[in-house]
């Protein structure tokens, strides 16, 4: 039997997929915490703006984490929907609002940008071979509050609609149901992997002819009670300045800094693209996956599941280490995680003396979790696009762990033709996908 180190390049791809339909992406959604637009997020991405604040509902003695990284122009603190404030341009009416987190909120403005992005008619994504997958891990500010009116007050007291807004499902009910998608439609579920995952299992219903376009969503409330939990973990930066609290690969890295918002994702096969006659970002030419069998919450040590979901990724899409330009890691700015990823790259891409460049964008918008994946890959279609590479932020001293990756700290103006995008999640879940050039 074959086993991981035996791997030899340049690879193959299976017969299966070398027969595959190419599968673009035409449009995105953002609202994060460097923009709410896809202008706005490249220019920060391009210019090393972090989205990065002291945030007001960590000032309190008892929390040691004092820093987020917030979507901006969104009010969503009140327990009552119809408390929130958000754009006027976009419009949600009350009787759909009800149904809604924060998360779904996002998700909801950020597919109706990548609608027009995308440049499509409610004829295009209202059918049958138009389908969405989500990953969110719901809403744990609207859960607890429910749970506990539940408790105190009774269950008849509660929201008809209390459910389908907090549980992990809730972007993809409301998306599906408000936008009358008809196609194929599902959750993700493997924590900081979640929008990756989705992602992957979009290519293939497009690439195996099951779907002509799919949504691809990744939301998270970004507040207290879904960020704070990883204090206890210890997961979590305790940096008071915001321009050294999230530093992937930096020496005195000591944690992450959680972010929300959403990110939309419109994939289409190559007939589409052609019929429609637009102009994609960039192709996503294929993923790979693999579990780390090691830890329920620590990576793998040597990183041994994200170095085989790379390898698997390269060899569906037939891609050498030296065609790789560019590596948007999963690094998250915590001591163990970005070594462990450090480690899994030397052992694809060293033996054949190829050296991408590496950034983690998390240092501008902090950790997204279940949203990273896709908020990321939205990234890296914008540097494959517009012809940049954008560096890993707020480094003053490479961990020497990390120093033989190649790790350009300021954005180079530099065409990229392959990009890899990692994400990893509890379980030791691993994603990687290759996006190419069009």
């Amino acid at each position: 039997m074959r086993k991981s180190g035996d791997f030899r390049f340049p690879p193959e791809p299976h017969p299966r997929f070398s027969l595959m339909p190419k599968v673009y992406l035409t449009g995105i959604g953002f609202i994060t915490s460097i923009g709410n637009d896809v202008a706005t997020v490249a220019r920060s991405l391009r210019e090393l703006r972090h989205g990065i604040e002291v945030y007001a509902p960590f000032q309190k003695p008892e929390i040691p984490v004092k820093v987020a990284a917030p979507v901006k122009g969104f009010q969503t603190d009140s327990v009552d929907c119809e408390d929130w404030t958000y754009p006027e341009r976009y419009r949600v009416k009350r009787e759909v609002l009800r149904g809604m987190g924060p998360n779904t909120l996002y998700a909801y403005c950020a597919m109706q940008q990548a609608i027009e992005d995308a440049k499509l008619s409610e004829a295009d994504w209202s059918n049958d071979e138009t389908g969405l997958y989500a990953a969110s891990g719901g809403s744990p500010y609207l859960l607890g509050h429910l749970m506990q009116k539940m408790h105190t007050q009774g269950v008849m007291r509660c929201s008809p609609l209390g459910i389908v807004a907090a549980i992990a499902g809730t972007v993809n009910f409301n998306l599906v149901a408000h936008f009358k998608i008809k196609g194929a439609s599902t959750g993700f579920s493997s924590a900081c992997a979640s929008s990756s995952h989705a992602a992957g299992f979009a290519y293939d219903e497009i690439a195996l002819g099951r779907q002509k376009r799919m949504f691809v969503v990744g939301a998270e409330d970004g507040n207290l009670d879904s960020i704070l939990p990883f204090a206890g973990m210890r997961a979590l930066s305790l940096q008071t300045d915001p321009a050294k609290a999230s530093r992937p690969f930096d020496v005195a890295r000591d944690g992450f800094v959680g972010t929300g918002g959403a990110t939309v994702l419109v994939l289409e096969s190559e007939d589409e693209v052609a019929r429609r006659g637009v102009q994609p970002y960039c192709e996503l030419a294929g993923w790979g996956q693999a579990s780390d069998g090691h830890n329920v919450a620590i990576s793998h040590p040597e990183g041994s599941g994200l170095r085989l979901a790379m390898e698997r990724a390269l060899k569906a899409t037939g891609v050498s280490p030296e065609e790789v330009d560019y590596i948007n890691a999963h690094a998250t700015s915590t001591p163990i995680g970005d070594v462990s990823e450090t480690k899994a790259i030397h052992a694809i891409f060293s033996p054949s003396g190829a050296r991408p460049l590496v950034s983690s964008t998390k240092a501008l918008t902090g950790h997204g979790l279940s949203l990273a994946g896709a908020m990321e890959t939205g990234f890296c279609a914008l540097a494959l696009r517009d012809g940049f590479i954008p560096g890993s932020a707020n480094i003053t001293e490479v961990d020497p762990a990390c120093a033989d990756l190649a790790i350009p700290q300021k954005t180079e103006e530099k065409q990229a033709r392959v990009v890899l995008n990692n994400s990893s999640g509890f379980g030791g879940a691993n994603v990687s996908l290759v996006l190419k050039r069009v």
